[in-house]
């Protein structure tokens, strides 16, 4: 296996890269919101030549829990948006309908998705065992992108195990980046991609509340690559002539996941969500044809009991009205934005099967090319 680490990896900030004009968290990821937890199982092994359910592995998968309880007697007001349908998620169905979260978010890759969902299942029956015997069943949220270019993607190596070591290994510590976890194989604009995560905080005076952002980053073509606005992936391309990029189409995906300690309802997390593209676009993106794009987004402020009592239950929730709404809206845009570059800062170089490989953004490059531009 050729895992080439290069000089140390550096996130966007700590490159000299500060996106958007918003105060981050104390650790600009998505555990700066109260309660949010990541884990990650990460599979690197074999090298060479595909052999289906041997390997080369390049793969893993990725726990996001919106609170260290337990998320099936206490769930989280919720909303997705699919803004490009070529996703397998498992689960998005009821949370349209109920607008609620009872189980972890869990990704991972696109061929995995039932194998991940099965075993996310068992671990929430040991947790409740009334389900699906006193109660009603319960609604795994999984979420997929494709790693097929480096990993064995059909050998579908994510299992139990995998699954158990993410949910166990959470903690609200900090996130690791780049090519780990859901993010192993994945790829970003042409480089390897991944995880990515940023945060945002409103001030004092718009209630001090925090959002933070989660992408699992494998979508793009580096020619379209923007980061602060400046047109990177051109000019990275043009340092490399007389060798430059085959033309492709774009057919990667990317899921976003948004927390929020702001009250929010299903419907108004609805209206964040769709703000999730608009920060997708600001890394360069179109949203080709065959990729899979969505977006998750949750509140930890008040937890939806599954108990049946009482018949009225009070809650409270944002004042639209208030002039704070536009600063959340732009805090997704920005957290979103630079989750991206994250995944991208952060990944390292990695091969994959039958002598593919993914390379790592060059910072020092990608640094003179911003300072050219004045950034």
């Amino acid at each position: 296996m050729k895992q080439v680490e290069g000089s140390k990896r550096l996130r966007a900030r700590e490159a000299g890269i500060v996106l958007g004009t918003m105060a981050s968290g104390p650790t600009n990821t998505i555990v700066d919101v109260p309660g949010v937890k990541v884990g990650h199982a990460t599979l690197i092994r074999g090298s060479g030549k595909l052999v289906r359910g041997v390997g080369p592995v390049r793969t893993g998968v990725t726990a996001i829990l919106p609170h260290g309880g337990n998320i099936f007697a206490n769930k989280v007001p919720a909303a997705a948006e699919v803004f490009n349908g070529f996703g397998k998620t498992i689960g998005l169905v009821q949370l349209a309908e109920l607008g609620e979260i009872e189980t972890p978010i869990l990704l991972t890759n696109t061929l995995n998705v039932g194998r991940v969902a099965d075993a996310l299942v068992g671990y929430m029956l040991e947790q409740n065992p009334a389900i699906g015997v006193t109660t009603g069943t319960v609604n795994p949220l999984v979420c997929e992108c494709n790693d097929g270019y480096l990993n064995d993607i059909g050998g579908r190596h994510v299992g139990e195990q995998e699954v158990r070591e993410a949910l166990n290994s959470a903690s609200d510590a900090g996130v690791a980046e780049g090519n780990i976890g859901a993010g192993t194989g994945m790829q970003a604009y042409g480089f390897a991609g991944g995880i990515g995560t940023a945060s945002r905080r409103l001030s004092a005076e718009d209630g001090g509340y925090t959002l933070g952002a989660l992408v699992l980053a494998n979508f793009g073509m580096r020619r379209d690559l923007l980061i602060a606005g400046v047109p990177v992936g051109l000019e990275l391309m043009r340092a490399d002539q007389p060798a430059p990029e085959k033309e492709k189409r774009e057919r990667g995906s990317v899921i976003v996941v948004l927390a929020t300690d702001t009250p929010l309802d299903a419907r108004q997390l609805g209206r964040l969500t769709r703000r999730v593209p608009l920060g997708l676009a600001r890394t360069g993106t179109h949203g080709g044809h065959g990729s899979g794009d969505l977006a998750i987004a949750f509140s930890t402020a008040a937890h939806i009991p599954h108990a049946a009592t009482p018949l009225v239950r009070t809650v409270q929730v944002f004042n639209e009205q208030h002039p704070a709404l536009d600063r959340l809206f732009a805090a997704v845009v920005e957290a979103t934005e630079e989750a991206v570059i994250n995944a991208l800062c952060q990944a390292r170089p990695l091969d994959g099967r039958d002598g593919h490989f993914a390379e790592a953004l060059p910072l020092a490059k990608t640094r003179a090319v911003l300072q050219r531009y004045g950034i």
